[in-house]
């Protein structure tokens, strides 16, 4: 998809790997949704890109089933139509073994990864079906292939925003709407100061371990977008995501023995 004057929804726009997507999209010509928890950043973000009407923004949380229900009305009534979704939002859990973790944790990380997911497809999949041409993306995680000790839970969030996507392109193979996956590895953002998760030095590689450079916001944005423009199913970001799923691939055992020696220090003794 060309996304030159296209109405684009995206979640999770006010900072990290969402805010970095709607000043991409904006740059190409696109109008866009933007939707977050915190007004003050999405005021922020108003501000910061100075794109008058070609960007709304909408204070949404999307575990709220009712407010996600009332959103696409809220943006076809500013912007006319919607072209496509890019369900970003998400958070990980705290660097704990599932026996560990609260129930309320538990429920948080699965509401905001996959049900909230499931709550923007199911709101705005109709009217994208009526669009000419129309596009859906949902991103998961490196760890949607790849268990990372103390974010089993996250890594099960995510995996189930995987399996999803891909039924949603079988679902729609035979319609005007593409749907892609994207997958990101170690992303410079602040995921865990927004899922309310200290770490110590070092965290904007947490998910990929020691080793591996964050990339850039704006690096990760554009390679999303290239995929879309592509029209790729599976979108990979980053040289540790390619990495690490041919590593699953070829020997799954050794990619997770991998991945537990980088990560076993931020779960400390069992």
């Amino acid at each position: 998809m060309d996304v030159s004057g296209k109405v684009v929804v995206v979640t999770g726009a006010a900072s990290g790997i969402g805010r970095a997507l709607v000043e991409a999209l904006l740059a190409k010509g696109a109008r866009v949704a933007a939707v977050d928890l915190k007004v003050e950043a999405l005021e922020a973000l108003v501000a910061r890109v100075n794109a008058g009407e070609r960007l709304s923004t909408h204070e949404l949380n999307i575990t709220d089933r009712a407010a996600v229900r009332a959103l696409p009305a809220e943006v076809v009534a500013h912007h006319g139509a919607v072209d496509a979704v890019i369900n970003n939002a998400g958070i990980i859990q705290p660097f704990e073994r599932v026996h560990e973790l609260s129930d309320e944790v538990i429920e948080r990380t699965m509401d905001v990864n996959f049900f909230g997911t499931v709550w923007m497809v199911r709101a705005f999949l109709p009217i994208l079906l009526q669009r000419p041409e129309a596009y859906l993306v949902n991103v998961a995680s490196m760890g949607a292939f790849l268990p990372v000790p103390g974010q089993a839970i996250y890594g099960a969030s995510k995996a189930a925003v995987k399996l999803m996507t891909e039924g949603l392109y079988a679902e729609l193979m035979e319609t005007a709407v593409k749907v892609s996956l994207v997958m990101p590895g170690a992303v410079a953002t602040d995921i865990a100061a927004n899922s309310g998760v200290t770490m110590g030095d070092g965290e904007e590689g947490a998910e990929a371990g020691e080793g591996y450079q964050a990339l850039a916001a704006d690096k990760a944005a554009e390679i999303i977008l290239e995929g879309i423009e592509d029209e790729r199913l599976h979108i990979l970001v980053g040289s540790d995501a390619r990495l690490m799923q041919l590593a699953n691939r070829i020997a799954p055992k050794g990619s997770i023995r991998l991945i537990q020696r980088k990560m076993r220090d931020l779960l400390g003794d069992a």
